[in-house]
């Protein structure tokens, strides 16, 4: 059995809100556990997250302020112990979520293994459907995974340094990018849905698709610089990643509905973009036994809009760089 102690690496800006909870759940983890140290790294923070976290016995850097990338990169460069576990300042580790990740280590050929969510706001719809959906795609993700989030994933420190850790200039999209490179460097990824991290989903679709955009335009850079991953991975199919290209040429096709002869392909592209929302929801309106879930549907195209417009921009972003350098 692998006895490798294990550092936990926090990174956080402006998470006064959650930042509490998030060190409740896992500083009691320091007794009896193969968890040896706890590094937050502060982002360059302007609400009370520093004077929150100096309450607890957590080890606090200041971080340089460059995004979670780089105060990831910071945390785990200061960390002592040979297992990196890195957890999001909005999660809340349930007790065992750390026990249960461990045993996939004492394989020498897999360098992270990540785990799944739980929710800290079931009272909003919005979290709720962000929740499920998140669930229903880990459900069906099998034990050897592509592709790891780090909102809770345990790293080789060994392998984060030969590979230089998190590339910081992806602001969105960076834990992708890492798991990446660690499967091309010959290591195996695994995935364990009981390890659990509750997290505070959004609860505003402002903010929340405002994210989405944001992925959206990390999302090609991502694709661009890493061929070979634009058909899907172990948490997302095709159908997925068609859907904001999709919802760009219907966006793009709208005026045609002024005119008789192409109308019927704008109808077209609106009905499958409408279509596509059905796999997801009707898993989840089966799974949960809930009505409510069908709104999922209006999230889901609204959602392949806003991903759209992001891909859109990172598309002509990325060509313009290239073209200058």
């Amino acid at each position: 059995m692998n006895t490798e102690m294990v550092s936990l690496v926090i990174p956080g800006r402006n998470c006064a809100k959650t930042i509490g909870p998030c060190l409740e759940s896992v500083v009691p983890m320091r007794s009896g556990s193969r968890l040896g140290e706890i590094i937050f790294v502060d982002d360059g923070s302007t609400d009370e997250t520093r004077e929150i976290v100096g309450d607890y016995p957590v080890t606090l850097l200041a971080g340089s302020g460059k995004g979670p990338g780089a105060a990831r990169n910071a945390g785990w460069r200061a960390a002592k112990h040979p297992l990196v576990w890195f957890v999001d300042s909005d999660c809340v580790a349930q007790a065992d979520a750390l026990d249960l990740l461990l045993p996939e280590m004492d394989d020498p050929t897999v360098g992270g293994v990540s785990g799944s969510y739980g929710i800290m706001n079931p009272e909003s719809l919005l979290a709720c459907m962000i929740h499920e959906e998140i669930i229903e795609r880990h459900r069906h993700m099998p034990s050897r995974v592509d592709f790891l989030a780090t909102f809770n994933v345990i790293y080789r420190r060994t392998i984060l340094e030969s590979l230089g850790g998190f590339d910081e200039r992806y602001l969105k999209g960076q834990d992708a990018e890492l798991s990446w490179r660690v499967m091309e460097a010959g290591h195996e990824l695994r995935f364990v849905f009981a390890s659990r991290v509750k997290h505070f989903h959004a609860t505003r679709w402002w903010p929340y698709l405002r994210t989405q955009r944001h992925q959206g335009y990390w999302r090609v850079w991502l694709h661009l610089s890493h061929k070979g991953h634009a058909s899907g991975d172990s948490y997302s199919s095709l159908l997925d990643h068609i859907q904001p290209p999709l919802a760009m040429l219907t966006l793009a096709s709208m005026p045609s509905l002024a005119m008789g002869r192409f109308a019927l392909i704008a109808a077209l592209l609106m009905a499958l973009l409408v279509l596509a929302q059905f796999p997801l929801t009707v898993r989840m309106v089966w799974r949960k036994r809930q009505l409510r879930y069908t709104f999922f549907s209006v999230l889901g195209f609204l959602r392949a809009f806003w991903r759209g417009v992001g891909m859109t921009h990172g598309t002509l972003d990325y060509a313009l760089r290239r073209s200058k350098s």
